[in-house]
This record gives structure tokens, sequence and C-alpha cells, in this order.
């Protein structure tokens, strides 16, 4: 719904309950006004989300707004919403408070729920995310098999920049265990990916990741 469409909306909605004595458009109001807020309040935590990975600092409305997009979503019986909050309320706990135990329940629903209806791009980041709580857990194999997931579905999707960054994922992974070999073909098939789809910041994370585990081949 274009914004002029929902304010001239909400206008008749007010109008028919205030002077026509219609009770429910109060609550068609409250409806219509939920789906208009509920896509605004995880556009604005995604913002807020993107400027701590810049600047690292922490700013609490980051969390308070995927609540309540979860909140809103839930009433609206906006299932693939919902899922799409809850993940990101389990990645403000494990990325923005190092919280992973915490962050660990959101995203398992948030898998389940995006499974439940399909939505594979909401399932391909709670599993990436759930692999990462598996690693920081020592469950080294079960983090490997929920990042590879992620990056076959990010793949079946055509989500290119994702499937990139999913494979710079599992070059870590790689390394961590000692498969150097297996780490650098994950790395330069995420450069390939990165370059055919323009994805600049996933190059500039290939050539770090280089950098590192090159530095520990070397130590």
């Amino acid at each position: 719904m274009q914004e002029q469409d929902w304010v001239a909306r909400a206008g008749e909605l007010f109008e028919a309950a205030m002077f026509r004595g219609d009770a429910s458009a109060l609550n068609r109001s409250d409806e219509e006004l939920d789906a208009v807020e509920a896509p605004l309040s995880m556009a604005r935590g995604k913002v807020l989300h993107v400027r701590f990975l810049n600047d690292r600092e922490e700013d609490g409305r980051e969390l308070e707004l995927f609540e309540r997009a979860a909140e809103l979503y839930r009433r609206l019986g906006d299932v693939s919403g919902e899922a799409d909050a809850l993940f990101w309320i389990g990645c403000w706990h494990q990325v923005v408070k190092g919280d992973g135990i915490t962050g660990r329940p959101y995203f398992e629903r948030s898998y389940a729920l995006a499974q439940s209806v399909d939505d594979r791009m909401t399932m391909s980041y709670a599993i990436r995310h759930l692999g990462f709580a598996d690693k920081d857990a020592g469950q080294l194999d079960l983090a490997r098999e929920r990042l590879t997931e992620s990056v076959t579905l990010r793949r079946e999707i055509g989500f290119r920049p994702g499937e990139a960054a999913g494979l710079v994922a599992l070059a870590y992974l790689a390394a961590e265990t000692g498969d150097l070999p297996t780490a650098f073909r994950h790395l330069d098939e995420a450069q390939t990916v990165a370059d055919e789809c323009g994805a600049k910041t996933v190059s500039g994370w290939v050539e770090q990741a280089r950098r590192l585990i090159g530095s520990e081949t070397r130590s």
C-alpha cells in the first residue's frame, strides 16, 4: 500500500468511527496500521543493525523495533514476517550483545516458522546463525552442516551475495579444523560469486579471510 493510500484509508476509518458510529472501523484501522508499522519497524531496526556493524555502537532501539515487529506480525498472522523479526531479535542477542545462547531459541523458532511457509530466505539466515552458535559451542560438524544448508538455500533462491558470504563462513570453519585446502577453495568460489554479482563488501571479506588464514599457515 502506497503512503498516500494508507494515510487516506486511516482518515476514512477514523471518520467512520468518529462520526458515523461504525465501531468495526476501529478494529479495521488497527489491522491496517499494524500492517504499515510492522515493516517500518523492521526497516528501521535493520538500519540500526548496519550502523552497529559499521561503528560498533550499540543502540537499544534496535531490539525494541524488532520485538515490536514480531508482535505486530504475530497479531496479523503473517508467519513469514514474524519469522524474519524473530531472526533479527536473535541476531541482536548474538551479534550485538555477544550472547549466542540467548539468541539460539529465536533462531530455532524463526527457522521453524519460515520452513512452515517455505520462506527459504529467512531459513537461510536462521540456519546460518544457528551454525555460528554451534561453532561457538565447539560443535564443528553440526556448524558445518548448518552453514552448508544456508549456502544451499541461498543458491536455490538466487541470493548470490548471501551465497558468497556463506562460503566465507565455511572457509573460516574449514581453517579452524585445519583443512586449509578446503578453506581456500571456499574463498576462491566466494570471490567468483561476489565478482559476478557485484558484492564488493563480500569481496572485502574474502580478502580479509585470505590474509587471516594465510597468516595462520605461516605462524
